[in-house]
């Protein structure tokens, strides 16, 4: 599936997004004036203030947050606007304390509006959120659909959209005629020369073209045919084995333009800019935080065998550029440099003190540093030395790719599991899959969950 690129926010959050954020955050400011007018018979400057400061803080928060999200039912719905209602307030509290504000308002009240305004919240989500699923329901009564194909790509857009349940499909139409449908849930309305009465005969008002490539010469036909029956067109490209990274869809000087290959740093230059920042924020605090833990590791690594406490290895780094990765030494010093070998289990070059550095990650925090000097993300696909990379990059397909991006002290393939020695070309290649599917799917707020999953993900078996 292709993206679109370039959407504004109010298309992809949608409008019921805006309609609840708005009444919620008026709420939310008429509640905190009427506290301060109850205890101070007026709003003064600073809650004035405060009120701007929330509308404009409580877009980001809640919408990294997912609140208000259509997908959402009743209760998961709740919860969202909870996490979001409670990000923006301890976004508000560390403003208050950055800027030596926080004296100036009166603790009761700020209690009183932390808890009741989620309770208005709360109260005003219910009937909101019924008349968004009625507005929904009303307008997938009016998008019947159908597709044209029934190759992979076609029944892989159907379970997609039944999946949803946003699009009520009514079947397929073939290229061939008496084709029968691989999957029951998806009947075979006729073939493509019976185009024109399907979509008159059961009202069909999208037209979904998931042709393969070998077909797309019909589909300049089909268009022309579809301009007179007032239906809704979308083509969907099938580009089959193709491996696709962070694809999209814009124009270029007003000709549509699909990007099959592109790097998210040249795609979202904003996001990723927020990203280096939080990166290299989070970076130097979590040194500050950590200092006893790099001095203990480094006493032990010293006293556990002869040699250097940290370990600079070479490794691909962004583009490909080769960079040089930090980490505590936790194996003894041998000859060979020039072979790198995997550790695996009850490996001997491990030192007593490297095992439990390596078991923990604490082997790792060294790349605080290289995150600081820009070279390396929190999250992102993990480096591999360049030597692997010489090995596995002709023998998995599109293995470089993972170097579009920054790599990562933790990333998606390591929070689910795919962490260790790849003693196989299969595990390798499911590392690299998770790899691309987080460059396909990055956002900041991913980026947020992976690294609160990461602790958890530390005592995994596969790490010795």
């Amino acid at each position: 599936m292709i993206a679109k690129r370039n959407n504004p926010a109010v298309n992809r959050h949608g409008l019921t997004f805006w309609v609840q954020w708005f009444c919620a955050v008026s709420l939310v400011s008429i509640l905190l004036c009427y506290l301060a007018i109850d205890q101070f018979g007026m709003v003064s400057t600073q809650y004035r203030m405060l009120i701007v400061v929330t509308v404009f803080a409580s877009v980001p928060a809640y919408m990294l947050a997912h609140v208000y999200h259509k997908r959402h039912g009743y209760f998961a719905g709740l919860g969202h606007l909870l996490i979001g209602w409670a990000t923006l307030l301890i976004g508000l509290f560390v403003i208050a304390h950055l800027s030596n504000s926080s004296n100036l308002f009166s603790p009761s009240i700020l209690l009183k509006w932390a808890t009741l305004g989620f309770v208005v919240q709360a109260v005003a989500y219910l009937p909101m959120r019924y008349f968004a699923n009625l507005h929904s329901s009303k307008l997938r009564v009016g998008r019947t659909s159908a597709i044209l194909g029934t190759g992979a790509t076609a029944y892989d857009l159907a379970k997609r959209l039944a999946a949803s349940g946003r699009v009520p499909l009514l079947g397929m139409l073939s290229s061939q005629p008496d084709t029968e449908s691989a999957d029951p849930r998806f009947p075979v309305l006729g073939d493509l020369s019976t185009l024109r009465e399907q979509v008159e005969k059961h009202n069909i008002k999208r037209v979904y073209i998931a042709l393969s490539l070998n077909e797309v010469p019909s589909i300049e036909a089909l268009y022309l045919t579809l301009l007179d029956l007032s239906v809704d067109v979308v083509w969907i490209p099938d580009f089959g084995g193709m491996p696709l990274l962070n694809q999209s869809i814009s124009e270029i000087e007003q000709l549509p333009a699909i990007y099959l290959n592109e790097t998210p740093f040249s795609s979202h230059p904003a996001a990723v800019f927020t990203k280096d920042v939080m990166d290299r924020a989070i970076a130097m605090l979590a040194i500050l935080a950590l200092s006893p833990v790099f001095l203990a590791a480094a006493i032990a690594v010293k006293r556990s065998s002869p040699g250097p406490v940290l370990f600079l290895q070479p490794r691909h780094g962004w583009n490909g550029e080769v960079i040089h990765v930090m980490k505590f030494r936790s194996m003894r010093m041998h000859e060979d440099d020039t072979v790198v070998k995997q550790a695996t289990r009850e490996d001997p070059r491990v030192t007593p003190a490297g095992r439990i550095l390596r078991k923990t990650s604490i082997d790792e925090l060294p790349q605080l540093f290289n995150v600081l000097r820009g070279e390396m993300s929190l999250v992102g696909p993990r480096p591999h030395a360049v030597t692997h990379n010489d090995y596995y990059s002709d023998k998995i397909l599109a293995y470089m790719a993972r170097h579009r991006i920054k790599p990562g002290i933790t990333g998606l393939a390591q929070v689910n599991g795919h962490r260790g020695e790849t003693e196989t070309i299969e595990k390798m290649q499911q590392r690299v899959e998770q790899d691309l599917a987080y460059i396909n799917s990055w956002s900041l707020w991913l980026d947020i969950k992976i690294l609160f999953r990461t602790p958890f993900a530390l005592f995994s078996r596969d790490v010795y």
